[in-house]
């Protein structure tokens, strides 16, 4: 079974961007969205960081802090063959009432994919009724289908809202 990581808040975020389940590279680096070619990391320099890359992790983790943005992920575990989303079974969720009973500046969800959204849905949809949200499209480069700049367009108008 795969575990996730713990949730990037703070007490003063305001935002959270939830996935899924991070992929065989991100487990394995033990840092979200790792996958060179996940274009999240790439999304949060333009829009935050002045179009520089990042040095390390830590540079990364503390820019989104630094913007009010919180990230976790829908599930806490799961099986999952490869880093598709669609392989996932036995998931187990993360507990977002106790995050959100904790850390109460949060007031706007953003999913990352829909699949994030679908695993989140499931177990928290009374959540879904308290909280406002956005699904953006999947920063994964399984989603081909929309290229960097309409991904970078459409989380553009969620995160610097």
């Amino acid at each position: 079974m795969l575990i996730g990581f713990n949730p990037v808040i703070d007490f003063n975020s305001k935002r959270i961007v939830i996935g899924s389940m991070p992929s065989i590279a991100s487990l394995n680096a033990r840092q979200y969205y790792d996958f060179p070619y996940n274009a999240f990391w790439k999304i949060i320099s333009v829009l935050f960081n002045s179009s520089n890359p990042f040095d390390n992790y830590s540079d990364k983790i503390n820019c989104l802090l630094n913007n009010r943005i919180a990230l976790w992920d829908s599930l806490m575990k799961c099986n999952r063959v490869g880093s598709l989303d669609s392989n996932i079974t036995n998931e187990i969720p993360n507990d977002f009432n106790a995050l959100f009973d904790e850390y109460k500046n949060i007031d706007f969800l953003i999913f990352n994919g829909q699949q994030a959204f679908k695993f989140f849905k499931k177990y928290n949809p009374v959540l879904l009724k308290r909280f406002p949200f956005a699904i953006m499209p999947s920063t994964s480069p399984a989603n081909a289908s929309v290229d960097f700049f309409a991904k970078l367009d459409a989380w553009k108008k969620v995160l610097l809202f």
